[in-house]
């Protein structure tokens, strides 16, 4: 039967235009990965299941849910399913697949179209939202915002957040019985950053992960939507007490070569972590961040801070020039940086090179000195995903301050420059293999915000102006030789 909901899921994709499915945040679970996240669930036998099913699409999830049920790997005396679907389109294929489970199972459904923001929420005030046993969920992935109709909606249920996919875990969370089960698939963005704080808490206070899966490719979750989102599964248990979390990973969802490991929890969220950033280690091994003693400085240890470039170019567009001209200062894009060299004026980057020095423009300008900067956009698929570089202030001997454009994160003392040996050794620390291995941990987006870089761990300073002035010694050193360094590091 999953069989034919795969063949409903194609056609239906097939015939949705791109534009109705980013309205809706619609992108439907293709068959394997339905059956992966249901083979997630375990049951207590011979009690009743209240499965919840929430932007349900054509039925793939509840319906790989049900077939656990008739091949006996999930024992109920009943399976009541309820499905929320706000497209009410493909209303009638949900319930045929609803419906062809009936004579194989004790099994009722209910159909639900409308927002299900607003029912969950009214249920849970009227105290009628709880008492799901399971609930498996592919929400819509659309951001909310913060004056919209769902926002204050969510409030009333103690919900603060920033996207649907999010706002939809947090309510089936809140509508789980004691030791309900919730298996979701979602973007990974949720678990770093700021905007996502409120709903970490949220999750975290009210549940215990129990497993999560990682696709190493960005791509293949929902190939046939060409969605390029980097997807986790996570199993989550209402009220149940953490222990070890279950990881695993697959290039893609035919899961043929899927790795397994055990984390203990602090792997996951470490304990000194204020924001409770979600890491997701991919392998067994602690890595040399983990390992090192010498690692465990904040920046305000180091005494400096890292800002996002504070130049925003289309904001100050008739201050920019192509090239350098009477007037003008430098001005940086990424793509003046190429490993630790910079080329500026660079012509052929279809960017300017200079921004005029005026009123206008002096508060957004620092004084030109040594700053370690780091990109803001890479992808999963790239080599690295921390790329960090130097400023050299030689090579615009004659400049006083600097525009540093917003695509570059930029370390620096109260918005002026470094020491020499210190932005150096910043910059040999952040491109060890170990930063970036950690860094992938935690993030899933393709940005590396300020805000990552700011919740790092460090050497403390004298050890990075140790490390600036061996890397001022030995040139271009090779990557090897950088990952040797941080194996040096010593408390």
């Amino acid at each position: 039967m999953l069989a034919l909901v795969e063949q409903t899921r194609l056609r239906v994709s097939r015939n949705t235009e791109a534009k109705r499915k980013s309205q809706l945040g619609q992108f439907l679970t293709p068959a394997r990965t339905a059956q992966f996240m249901a083979g997630l669930f375990t049951s207590k036998d011979d009690l009743n299941c209240r499965l919840l099913d929430a932007g349900a699409g054509v039925g793939s999830l509840s319906s790989a849910f049900l077939e656990r049920c008739i091949e006996g790997d999930l024992k109920f005396k009943k399976v009541e399913v309820t499905a929320f679907e706000l497209d009410g389109l493909i209303h009638k294929e949900l319930n045929d697949a609803l419906a062809s489970y009936k004579k194989s199972l004790p099994l009722d459904y209910e159909i639900l179209g409308g927002d299900f923001i607003e029912q969950a929420v009214n249920k849970i005030q009227f105290g009628a939202g709880k008492g799901f046993t399971h609930a498996i969920l592919n929400p819509p992935y659309k951001k909310i915002s913060s004056d919209s109709h769902h926002r204050l909606l969510l409030r009333q249920a103690d919900i603060e957040t920033v996207n649907l996919y999010s706002a939809f875990v947090a309510l089936a969370l809140a509508m789980m019985s004691p030791d309900g089960q919730v298996v979701a698939i979602i973007p990974r963005s949720f678990c770093n950053g700021p905007y996502y704080r409120p709903f970490r808490d949220f999750m975290l206070e009210r549940a215990a992960i129990r497993h999560m899966h990682l696709f190493d490719s960005r791509r293949k979750a929902f190939k046939d939507d060409d969605v390029l989102q980097e997807n986790i599964i996570l199993m989550l248990e209402r009220g149940g007490k953490q222990s070890d979390v279950t990881v695993t990973t697959s290039t893609d969802d035919s899961y043929a070569d899927l790795v397994t490991h055990t984390h203990p929890f602090n792997r996951i969220v470490f304990p000194d972590d204020t924001e409770r950033f979600i890491h997701v280690p991919t392998s067994a091994v602690r890595n040399a961040i983990e390992l090192s003693n010498a690692i465990h400085c904040s920046l305000d240890d180091i005494g400096i801070k890292v800002s996002t470039g504070p130049v925003v170019d289309f904001r100050l567009k008739e201050h920019l020039r192509e090239m350098p001209e009477a007037g003008t200062v430098p001005l940086l894009y990424p793509a003046h940086f190429t490993g630790q060299n910079i080329e500026w004026p660079k012509p052929d980057i279809k960017k300017p090179n200079a921004i005029q020095r005026n009123a206008v423009t002096e508060k957004w300008l620092y004084p030109n000195g040594n700053y370690c900067v780091v990109r803001r956009f890479s992808s999963k698929e790239e080599k690295r995903r921390v790329v960090a570089s130097v400023v050299q202030p030689d090579t615009f001997a004659d400049a006083q301050m600097l525009g540093l454009e917003n695509h570059l994160n930029v370390y620096h003392e109260n918005k002026h420059g470094l020491p020499e040996a210190l932005a150096r050794g910043l910059a040999i620390y952040l491109n060890t293999t170990g930063v970036d291995e950690n860094f992938r941990r935690s993030s899933g987006h393709t940005q590396v915000n300020a805000t990552d870089l700011k919740m790092m761990k460090y050497p403390s300073r004298e050890a990075l102006i140790k490390l600036g002035e061996w890397a001022m010694r030995c040139g271009e050193p090779t990557q090897s030789m950088i990952d040797e360094q941080l194996d040096k590091l010593s408390a």
